[in-house]
């Protein structure tokens, strides 16, 4: 089991901020596409003053928008989702409905919110029929590769290989922009601090993660103290943390400013392959051999509550949905389960597949959910009625990674058949084949316009789709 999993864990899937690139009046955001439904639900304020916004960011798959404020001499964050929003909705009585709600919403930035919104609305009715091309095949490492994952804008993208490297890559030209060494063993988890794509963590089989300068190529930190491989980390969406995952049964949290270990995440009784943050960064979910997941608070340090448990086999996957109310854990008992992310129960079993489930992600709205398993075959289900909408079918071998496009239109499978595929969602049909590869392919990535696509393989290349 475990070299499966290891051939297709952990590729970031793109992460729930965005890149914050475009200034407007000392604030900064990228207003990007939107999906079909947004509806306004902002967070109350437990204060009587109005801390200053120090970044808007906007966000176009799920729709929303991130105030990101200081308070207390911390850095915050605040959602607002918008995830009805159509080419009919009146901006003006929205952006009314916004500020009454929502006292971050000052007069001296409500001009800007009102722009990023416009130009979301512009995306709405954008249709989707693009057909994806090699772009370039790249030599990347003289060993197989791990996992790819792209930084939030697309513009460049990471490798991880056997060969003790990471890599990265732009996207427009396939140059090689810097060779990360230091590893002693293979690389293996690996992902950019998105939104901001300014550093990359690695995790290695030498047992110690490393942070670096995506810019420079700089190793920062190297963080030690596991005492087993690596095989999963994550940032928080604030950049403040990693979070590591190993073989040796513990989650540890590391300060990404001074390197310094923040906590241990003790429980598990078997090796951490799996984590997720929650998209405001105070939770973070591990998925273990143990059959477990566990939810802790990562101010503490703590387990929320009690253990999740149900599966009768091998954690392969753990994921929050956009707005931390759910979380879904795919198994080696051929299984999903989604759970309430507060109470911890247990809402529903994802039943169907005849083999090892082995990826499973939300859409950026949370509101589909997609599998891939051994069976060579990936479902989409409701996130709201857990019933699976359709079955896609075609690939020759197990299925080992499986993401959506940002818009929720598309799902992308990788498999050790050396092909991967995009399917329709509403439809289940196929419409595209990704052949190339001369072995199989364990990882791929959309970037977040949804109109570019990386994989990677055992054949020591990735390629560019656009």
């Amino acid at each position: 089991m475990l070299s499966i999993l290891w051939c297709k864990l952990y590729c970031v899937l793109v992460s729930h901020c965005c890149n914050l690139s475009e200034p407007l009046n000392n604030l900064s955001a990228t207003v990007e596409k939107t999906p079909k439904q947004t509806q306004y639900s902002p967070l109350p304020l437990r204060c009587f003053w109005v801390p200053p916004i120090r970044l808007i960011r906007l966000f176009y798959c799920c729709a929303g928008i991130f105030l990101d404020y200081e308070k207390g001499g911390q850095l915050r964050t605040k959602s607002i989702d918008l995830l009805n929003l159509t080419p009919e909705t009146d901006v003006n009585e929205l952006l009314s409905d916004i500020r009454a709600a929502e006292p971050l919403i000052t007069s001296s930035c409500v001009e800007q919110v009102k722009v990023l919104i416009c130009r979301l609305q512009e995306k709405v009715s954008q249709k989707d029929d693009r057909k994806f091309y090699l772009f370039r095949a790249l030599q990347a490492h003289i060993l197989p590769l791990t996992n790819v994952a792209f930084n939030k804008s697309g513009s460049s993208f990471i490798t991880g290989s056997y060969d003790r490297t990471c890599k990265i890559w732009d996207t427009a030209s396939g140059e090689e922009l810097h060779t990360l060494e230091g590893h002693r063993n293979v690389v293996y988890a690996i992902a950019f601090n998105n939104p901001y794509g300014d550093k990359v963590a690695t995790g290695s089989f030498d047992k110690t993660c490393k942070l670096w300068s995506a810019e420079t190529g700089k190793c920062f930190y190297t963080f030690r103290g596991h005492t087993a491989e690596i095989v999963c980390l994550a940032f928080n969406p604030q950049s403040t943390l990693v979070a590591t995952g190993s073989m040796d049964t513990m989650a540890k949290l590391w300060d990404v400013e001074s390197g310094k270990e923040m906590s241990t995440l003790a429980g598990h009784f078997a090796e951490i392959i799996s984590l997720s943050f929650n998209t405001t960064g105070d939770r973070l979910v591990t998925g273990s051999f143990d059959h477990t997941a566990i939810l802790w608070d990562v101010s503490t340090g703590r387990s929320v509550f009690h253990v999740l448990t149900g599966h009768r086999g091998e954690i392969s996957c753990v994921q929050f949905n956009w707005d931390c109310s759910l979380i879904v854990t795919a198994s080696l008992d051929k299984t999903c389960k989604v759970w309430d992310a507060d109470s911890g129960q247990c809402l529903a079993t994802l039943l169907g597949h005849n083999d090892e489930v082995l990826d499973v992600c939300f859409n950026y709205t949370g509101q589909l959910i997609a599998t891939a398993s051994a069976d060579g075959t990936s479902r989409v289900f409701s996130a709201e009625t857990f019933q699976c909408l359709c079955q896609l079918e075609g690939h020759k071998g197990e299925i080992s990674k499986v993401c959506f496009n940002p818009q929720g239109s598309r799902v992308l499978t990788a498999s050790v058949d050396k092909a991967a595929r995009v399917w329709c969602v509403n439809t289940g049909v196929c419409l595209q084949v990704l052949e190339g590869h001369s072995d199989e392919i364990f990882s791929c990535a959309f970037n977040y316009e949804g109109d570019t696509i990386i994989t990677g393989s055992k054949d020591n290349t990735c390629r560019i789709w656009h």
